[in-house]
C-alpha cells in the first residue's frame, strides 16, 4: 500500500457521518502507511490515543481577517507530503479542503483522490462562483468517489464533464454493530430510561433541516392512540433541538421521549439492540439530499426494522419492502403513519425484514470490500516488483 494522506474537517471525538466514514476506512488501510490530517478539537488527545494509525493535529485555516484562509493548509499539507513521504492524497470536503490540496498536490506532484458527501453540491447548485471552484478541484483530481449513486448522478447532473473520473464507494457500519451487546448492558439502559413493558422507537440523526422531525412530532399523537405504550428515543444534536425539545413539551410529550442527546460512536450500538424499530423521515429541503444516511445502515446491521424517508441515498441504504419500508412525507402523513403502526404490532414482519437488513450489510456493506475500489490508486507497485 501507498503512503497515503487522508484530509478532513470533520473527524473524531466530533459526532457525526462524515466523522465516522473517514475514521473508519482509515482504520481499514494498513496503519503503519496511513497518517490523517484533522482539525483540533476537545477531547481529542484521548481519542487519538486509542488509534493504530497517525493523527495530526491542525488548524486548517488562518483566522476570518486574513485572506485566503486555507493557504494555511496548502502549507501544512506540502510539510506532511515531505516529512510523512506521502503517496496518495485522499480529500474530503471538496471546498476548501480539495482547493488547497490540488495546489499542495501541484506542487509536489502526489496525486489525490477527491471524495464528495454532498454538501459541496448543495454549494455548487446555489453559487456559479463555487461551481466553477469546485469543477476546478475536480479536474485536477486522480478520481472523484462519492458515497451513494444518487450523489454521483447529482453531481454528474451539474458536471457531466467528468463522469468518467467517478466512482461509488459505499460507507459501512463497523463490524461490531452485528453483535448483540451484553443483556447486563441493555437492561440497565431499561432500568435508566424507564422502559420496562414499553415499546421503543429509535431516531439517530443531527437535529437538522430534511430530517423530518416536525412530521414526526405532528404523528406522535396518532401513533400513540394505536400504539399507547411507546416510548421515542432522540439521539442527536444540531440547530433543531430547541425547536424538536420545545414542541415535544407544546404536544405534551414529555413521558414519550427520551432525550439522549449526544453519543458517542463507540457508545452507539447498544441503543439499535434496544429498540423495536428505526425511523427517521428525512426528505429534500432546499436542494438538499442525503448522501446515503449511514444510521439506516448500522440499524440495519443491529437486524433493526426501518422506516425511512425518501431523500437521495436512502433508497440505496434502504431497499423498500425487503429491509425497511420507504415512505415519501410529501405524500401526507396517513401512509407514514400507518407503516410505523404497521411495523410496532406486527413483530414478525418487523423480524423479518430487520434479519434481511442484517445479512444485507454482512453481505455487501463491509470496509474491506470496499476499499478494493481503490486499489488501483493504492497498490505500491514498486513494492510487488
Amino acid at each position: 500500500m501507498k503512503k497515503t494522506l487522508i484530509i478532513t474537517l470533520e473527524f473524531p471525538p466530533h459526532v457525526g457521518g462524515i466523522a465516522t466514514y473517514v475514521h473508519d476506512l482509515a482504520s481499514t488501510f494498513d496503519p503503519e502507511k496511513t497518517v490523517v490530517l484533522a482539525p483540533k478539537m476537545q477531547d481529542m488527545k484521548e481519542w487519538d490515543e486509542k488509534q493504530s494509525y497517525k493523527i495530526i493535529r491542525k488548524n486548517p485555516l488562518f483566522p476570518k481577517f486574513i485572506w485566503p484562509r486555507w493557504i494555511r493548509l496548502v502549507w501544512q499539507v506540502w510539510r506532511i507530503v515531505k516529512k510523512e513521504k506521502i503517496e496518495l492524497i485522499m480529500v474530503h470536503h471538496v471546498l476548501p479542503v480539495g482547493y488547497a490540496a490540488s495546489i499542495a498536490s501541484k506542487i509536489t506532484k502526489v496525486p489525490f483522490l477527491l471524495f464528495s458527501h454532498g454538501t459541496d453540491l448543495l454549494a455548487a447548485s446555489k453559487s456559479s462562483w463555487k461551481k466553477k471552484r469546485i469543477a476546478g478541484v475536480s479536474k485536477h483530481a486522480t478520481k472523484i468517489i462519492f458515497n451513494s449513486e444518487s450523489l454521483k448522478h447529482r453531481y454528474i447532473q451539474l458536471f457531466p464533464q467528468f463522469e468518467s473520473s467517478t466512482l461509488v464507494m459505499y460507507p459501512c457500519p463497523e463490524k461490531t454493530f452485528l453483535e448483540p451487546p451484553d443483556n447486563v448492558v441493555l437492561e440497565d439502559l431499561r432500568n435508566t430510561y424507564a422502559l420496562h413493558g414499553k415499546q421503543v422507537m429509535l431516531t439517530v440523526s443531527r437535529f437538522d433541516e430534511g430530517k423530518g422531525f416536525p412530521h414526526l412530532l405532528r404523528m406522535m399523537p396518532k401513533i400513540l392512540e394505536q400504539v399507547p405504550h411507546l416510548v421515542w428515543m432522540l439521539i442527536g444534536d444540531g440547530p433543531k433541538k430547541e425547536y424538536v425539545l420545545g414542541e415535544v413539551q407544546k404536544n405534551n410529550l414529555q413521558n414519550i421521549v427520551r432525550y439522549v442527546g449526544e453519543v458517542p460512536h463507540d457508545e452507539l450500538k447498544k441503543f439499535y439492540y434496544l429498540a423495536d424499530l428505526f425511523v427517521l423521515l428525512t426528505h429534500p429541503d432546499e436542494g438538499r439530499e442525503e448522501g446515503l444516511g449511514l444510521v439506516f445502515l448500522e440499524a440495519a446491521a443491529a437486524g433493526l426494522p426501518v422506516v425511512a424517508g425518501k431523500s437521495g441515498g436512502v433508497e440505496e441504504a434502504v431497499l423498500h419492502a425487503e429491509t425497511g419500508i420507504l415512505v415519501d412525507i410529501y405524500h401526507g402523513d396517513p401512509s407514514v403513519l400507518e407503516n410505523i403502526v404497521a411495523l410496532l404490532k406486527n413483530r414478525d414482519y418487523a423480524d423479518t425484514l430487520g434479519k434481511k437488513a442484517k445479512e444485507r450489510i454482512r453481505n455487501e456493506f463491509v470496509w474491506e470490500h470496499q476499499v478494493t475500489l481503490l486499489d488501483t490508486w493504492l497498490s505500491d507497485e514498486t513494492s510487488k516488483k
